[in-house]
């Protein structure tokens, strides 16, 4: 919808999502109209839901009329469906959006806003907020994951929450999805990643330069992975190898520091009736993270090259794999200086610390006693983090077969350690060691770590590797061996200790 000067004014729903916001608001009115009486804050909530269903109900009216609006003029010219849906420039192929129907899917007819999403030629910005033009960016981007080539579901569905849950007020993000998702910047990595930019046509070279224009690259020699492709769009998706990642609390970082905001449980009080309330205030902390960069270099022989059939994809398999060994260590034992910190260093010499109850000796009741050291609060969504010899050292204190520990000793590992989840870390203490201390098991609520990744890995190619035939001496040869050379940020550490408990066995 639009003002007279043609500035959308309206919300940014499509139809289905405009019918379940209007069922979401109408429940919401419904359950505050059960109360005998409304508080101030109720009172306005139910003002601004009231003001919110009809703006809702006014779009989604508009919509509808704009389906209409399409039979009619369908009708009028003779178009057929498959003339409007090459109108609006889509092929028919499979993976495509030829199939839906404008009439039935009125959603379909404001769709067309965002035909090509990528072309950022069609955003006004002149006389409009900054805000308005970022909230169209945030669509077109929304609009592009939907479209973009080389993705699966699950990779569709992991970026909308990146870019949903993650995106800041000047868009980053988004803009990030619109310059490094299109089909032409595909194409253009693809012969970049296989040394063919000789190749690249027209199209292809504005994509790049619209990535380098956009200032969303550190290195003029670098190209970003494709958004669809960049390892950390594609761990979210497919789920880490890295267990600790599995566990702990993700987010996207926009700048070189994440900054986030805990707090203590919140106090409360009984006070008599009449009575001047208690001073029951929390405090709260504002942890922060700082971002660090991690580097990889994947050679390849140049006959491997010239054999490979998908060069962009496997490159990124590649380097997603190596990503996820480094980072595996980082996040168990990593020091936090040039490096994430790993939640080991991060509860050494803390308060969390649970000694066990023999000297250099794993007793069954330290098991025990480190579940028992944490707070119930944090106990409800608990996980144990150790390597496999620490659990298989557990489970040899079974004896009374499977009834009162974990399980019979013939069994493969089971999936929970007195009833909360075991998860692995091969980096942390396996072994006892009379000479040091050895911290095997951390048990605790992994949301209090957290994981702040910086979505855009850059890759450079290296056409050709040099080797000196004397270290030392004069200029190296080639090898025949070509190379990309990457490089992304992330960091980790644990924003609230009191959160677990760590076992040292010294």
């Amino acid at each position: 919808m639009a003002d007279e000067q043609g500035q959308n004014k309206g919300p940014t729903l499509t139809h289905s999502q405009s019918i379940n916001r209007l069922r979401e608001i109408t429940t919401e009115l419904e359950r505050l109209g059960e109360l005998d009486e409304l508080n101030p804050e109720d009172e306005s909530y139910f003002t601004e839901l009231r003001t919110e269903f009809a703006t809702v109900d006014k779009h989604r009216k508009f919509l509808e009329r704009q389906a209409q609006l399409a039979d009619i003029r369908s009708a009028a010219g003779g178009i057929s469906a498959a003339g409007l849906r090459r109108e609006r420039g889509f092929s028919g192929q499979t993976g495509d959006q030829g199939e839906r129907d404008a009439i039935l899917e009125p959603d379909s007819i404001e769709d067309r806003r965002f035909r090509n999403p990528w072309d950022l030629a069609e955003v006004r910005t002149f006389g409009r907020a900054r805000e308005d033009v970022n909230t169209e960016l945030r669509s077109r981007a929304l609009a592009a994951i939907e479209q973009m080539p080389s993705s699966s579901t699950a990779v569709r569905e992991a970026s909308t929450t990146i870019v949903e849950r993650f995106d800041d007020k000047d868009a980053t993000l988004a803009k990030l999805v619109l310059a490094t998702s299109s089909p032409a910047y595909m194409r253009a990595f693809a012969k970049a990643a296989t040394n063919r930019l000789h190749e690249l046509d027209e199209t292809e070279q504005r994509a790049l330069q619209a990535v380098r224009a956009m200032s969303l690259t550190d290195s003029a020699g670098g190209y970003l992975v494709p958004f669809q492709l960049d390892p950390t769009v594609i761990i979210t998706a497919n789920g880490s190898l890295n267990e600790i990642r599995r566990i702990a609390r993700q987010v996207v970082a926009t700048g070189d520091v994440w900054n986030g905001v805990s707090s203590g449980a919140v106090s409360w009080s009984w006070d008599a009736e009449a009575a001047q309330v208690s001073d029951d205030s929390t405090t709260f902390a504002q942890p922060s993270i700082p971002i660090y960069t991690a580097r990889g270099f994947v050679p390849v022989s140049i006959e491997a090259l010239q054999d490979m059939s998908n060069g962009a994809s496997e490159v990124a398999r590649l380097l997603a794999e190596g990503r996820e060994i480094l980072e595996s260590a980082a996040f168990a034992v990593g020091s936090g200086t040039g490096q994430p910190t790993g939640i080991v260093t991060a509860l050494t010499g803390t308060s969390s610390i649970v000694t066990s109850i023999t000297t250099d000796t794993l007793a069954v009741g330290d098991l025990y006693a480190l579940q028992g050291a944490l707070p119930a609060r944090f106990r409800r969504g608990a996980s144990w983090l150790a390597t496999n010899n620490f659990y298989n050292r557990a489970r040899q204190f079974d004896t009374a077969g499977g009834s009162s520990l974990w399980a019979q000793l013939g069994d493969g590992r089971p999936a929970n350690l007195l009833g909360k989840p075991v998860y692995e870390a091969e980096d942390m203490d396996g072994a006892i060691n009379a000479t040091q201390e050895n911290y095997m098991s951390v048990f605790g609520d992994f949301s209090n770590y957290v994981i702040a990744d910086r979505i855009g890995m850059t890759v450079e190619f290296i056409p050709h590797l040099f080797q000196q035939t004397t270290a030392g001496s004069g200029f190296g040869r080639p090898t025949g061996q070509r190379g990309w050379f990457a490089y992304y940020r992330t960091g980790a550490d644990s924003v609230n200790d009191g959160a677990f408990r760590m076992l040292n066995v010294t």
